[in-house]
């Protein structure tokens, strides 16, 4: 496979710049919600994602 030529390098660029930017008011207003969340919702939240990493951490392991 042939490394990434520099127009596409930096037409990837421009791309993750226009969705950040995109994005931009539901990012801050997620980052506002963010502190009136409660401890309950957030081991909802961090819970699965533990599991998620720990699987993976064993998958890496037994291969």
């Amino acid at each position: 496979m042939e490394p990434t030529a520099l127009w596409e390098k930096l037409l990837i660029g421009a791309l993750v710049v226009l969705v950040v930017l995109w994005f931009r008011p539901g990012i801050k207003a997620a980052f506002q919600e963010r502190r009136k969340a409660s401890h309950e919702e957030w081991m909802s939240v961090l819970i699965p994602i533990a599991l998620v990493a720990a699987f993976v951490t064993l998958l890496i392991v037994l291969t």
